[in-house]
């Protein structure tokens, strides 16, 4: 990962593995027009990548397949502003067991034992597991400069 901007690696591994936000990507349809999504991400530290979660169904899967290359963000929404953005490429594969899936949910909503997880678990949604390689990355964290306007 090539990365600029302020903040180090340690901060962006430590900021992208805290974070239950998800990550919003941008991707090129097969007509030459652009699509962004927000979905629920894992990051590995050990291999700067970003693993997704989404149905074989999904528009998202369609796009990738044709151009695997994609722009993601994941941002703090509150003051002080952080976060990290960047540019990658994603290859897809079958999640049958739907683990990924799983572990999403755990990260996202602490277990299993509500109704939106069990309708994404349902027996007849296929899953696949995107993994981003991420390529380049710019982070930033306005701590310091927002000090006034925040409680941290």
């Amino acid at each position: 990962m090539r990365l600029r901007g302020s903040p180090d690696r340690e901060w962006v591994d430590a900021f992208l593995d805290a974070q239950t936000i998800p990550v919003r990507i941008s991707t090129h349809t097969p007509a030459g027009g652009l699509w962004m999504l927000s979905l629920w991400y894992g990051y590995d530290p050990d291999d700067a990548q970003i693993h997704l979660a989404t149905a074989r169904s999904a528009r998202v899967v369609e796009y990738l397949e044709h151009d695997p290359d994609l722009a993601f963000e994941v941002s703090t929404n509150d003051v002080p502003y952080r976060g990290v953005r960047g540019q990658g490429t994603a290859s897809l594969e079958p999640d049958a067991e739907k683990a990924l899936l799983r572990t999403l949910i755990d990260r996202y909503l602490g277990d299993t034992d509500n109704d939106l997880a069990n309708w994404l678990l349902r027996d007849d949604r296929e899953e696949v597991h995107v993994t981003v390689d991420v390529e380049k990355a710019y982070a930033w964290d306005y701590s310091d400069r927002m000090h006034d306007v925040t409680d941290d």
